[in-house]
């Protein structure tokens, strides 16, 4: 259906004369798309040289969408989706439940929408076309992460410890962030701590005493969050038979089951550490299970919060049963919603909960100057998309077997930390005192220093994005529309008046793009640009280019 339909400015000559006609073409055409089985489908023409954002935000490096490009949301591809697209236009489209959407030859194509479909002009320019997006369909709730998640770097046991999670192990990681100069902040145990998936407790071989440790971290200076995921190993027989008492997982009709009143097999899901029963979260005896679990921890030991991975929409296989029918993508939704009883959290996959005050983190990055490149437009889609609380992994990257091998890239190190250093959250895995020399560590602890100068506008940001929506990372494109901006990738703005231009590929020199305006660089340079200036910028081991725009 059309929401709403506003005349307004858009670059394209024929879209500015034409725009009434153009609406009326789009109605038309919706009148005569056709889905099967309750699905909606729609086409929509788009205007000469506009530009699409949107759906998942591991597409980002791939924003805005050239033609030739699909993509069904049933999947996340490991990371956050909604069910949104906009464009450069301030058009946009939204659906409650997953769509298949392709560009192709000027038009977009909207097919197997499950649940109804709202489009229609809402300015003439992405920002409006987002703020109207989050004002309308996932307004913000006034709400936003504990302080300690922007104030100072989050830290990960994860790359030093990996799948040997212990007591000693992470108090020397801590012992090792203080001792080398870095500030305390969150810290999180990763996957390991706990006796098996579903049995959530300390393994008491790797961790005697978990809560002296959690003192221990707590005194100096740490808030606590562990590793944590829906599924249960199916061999935990007294777990498995708690949840099956109450059908508890999604289950299988392998026993020729055709409901989920009839079945009561747990269905084998397939995940990267090996196969599991997952937790049905439609049923409120399994959110009430497992909150109960949470709750123990928190109570037991004084742990803080949760890192709450997996949950990804595909394993939540279309022929399982679950109590209330649903799909992966609600799934993911509902899995979602249980972090927001813990203001300490962290998701890397999630559905349509945009505008809470969920942390969302970009999915493993390899050790690698491609995967430092994606940084940039994964965390632009995450604030377009609505999750203005988003982290860029880990620094150097969150992979872990990209370091099995010993390499480190040192220069790759200080980029990743200065990139980091100034999106919306920073966060340590790697130690990167143990690897790095110290002309390099030195450079580290500048980007962190850098970040603290920083840190009241980021603040400020942030608790703006909680009240209004408003992107804390912004594409150029959204604060100056139609000047050519639609595909810069290695810059962003920080709110409206921070530029910055971290270095992603190897070298000491990169080329900036400045919009029009008269911009102070952090090195006192001052450029003056009419909207075409290109300028190649010195950039030492130890700096991260940044521009104010003076008003």
């Amino acid at each position: 259906m059309m929401k709403r339909i506003m005349m307004s400015f858009c670059p394209a000559a024929a879209f500015r004369a034409v725009c009434a006609a153009a609406v009326a073409a789009c109605v038309a055409l919706l009148s005569g798309c056709s889905g099967s089985g309750g699905e909606e489908s729609m086409c929509i023409r788009l205007e000469d040289g506009e530009h699409i954002w949107g759906g998942l935000v591991k597409d980002g490096s791939l924003m805005p969408y050239e033609s030739g490009f699909s993509r069904s949301l049933t999947t996340n591809r490991e990371n956050q989706g909604q069910g949104l697209l906009v464009t450069d236009c301030g058009r946009y489209v939204w659906s409650d439940g997953p769509f298949t959407f392709m560009v192709s030859e000027g038009k977009l194509r909207i097919s197997s929408a499950r649940s109804g479909i709202k489009t229609g002009i809402a300015g003439g320019s992405l920002a409006d076309a987002c703020r109207f997006a989050s004002e309308n369909f996932f307004p913000a709730d006034g709400k936003m992460p504990p302080a300690e998640f922007f104030t100072s770097p989050q830290y990960n046991t994860w790359i030093e410890l990996m799948y040997d999670q212990n007591q000693q192990g992470v108090l020397d990681y801590a012992r090792g962030i203080l001792e080398n100069g870095l500030p305390a902040g969150i810290i999180m145990i990763d996957d390991t701590w706990q006796e098996d998936y579903g049995k959530w407790d300390f393994n008491p071989r790797r961790f005697p005493d978990p809560k002296a440790m959690v003192e221990s971290l707590h005194e100096m200076g740490f808030k606590v969050m562990l590793w944590i995921c829906p599924f249960v190993s199916m061999d935990q027989y007294l777990i498995c038979s708690e949840i099956n008492s109450f059908k508890g997982f999604l289950l299988s009709g392998e026993d020729g089951s055709r409901s989920w009143e009839e079945a009561s097999l747990p269905y084998p899901v397939r995940w990267w550490n090996g196969t599991s029963a997952v937790l049905d979260f439609s049923n409120e005896r399994s959110v009430e299970w497992f909150r109960g679990r949470l709750d123990y921890l928190t109570e037991t030991y004084g742990i803080d919060g949760f890192k709450f991975d997996a949950g990804d929409y595909n394993f939540y296989p279309a022929d399982a049963f679950s109590k209330g029918g649903i799909n992966g993508n609600e799934q993911c939704r509902l899995f979602a919603e249980i972090g927001l009883s813990y203001p300490y959290n962290e998701y890397r996959a999630c559905w349509q909960m945009a505008g809470r005050p969920l942390v969302q983190r970009l999915h493993d990055k390899a050790h690698s100057w491609d995967d430092l490149q994606k940084l940039v437009p994964e965390m632009l889609a995450e604030n377009i998309l609505g999750y203005s609380f988003s982290c860029p992994d880990m620094v150097g990257g969150g992979s872990f077997s990209t370091f099995l091998s010993g390499d480190t890239d040192r220069d790759l190190i200080v980029r990743s930390a200065q990139c980091h250093a100034l999106m919306t959250m920073m966060q340590f895995s790697l130690a990167p005192w143990r690897v790095l020399d110290g002309e390099h560590y030195a450079a580290v602890l500048k980007a962190v220093a850098t970040r603290e100068s920083l840190i009241p506008e980021i603040l400020a940001l942030a608790g703006r994005a909680a009240e209004t929506g408003e992107p804390i990372m912004r594409p150029l494109e959204y604060e100056f529309p139609h000047q050519g901006y639609a595909a810069v990738h290695d810059q962003f703005m920080l709110g409206g008046g921070i530029m910055v231009a971290p270095v992603l590929t190897p070298g000491f020199v990169r080329e900036v793009v400045f919009p029009r305006g008269r911009w102070t660089a952090d090195d006192g340079s001052v450029y003056v640009s009419d909207g075409t200036l290109k300028a190649e910028i010195d950039v030492p081991l130890d700096r991260i280019p940044y521009f104010r725009l003076q008003k």
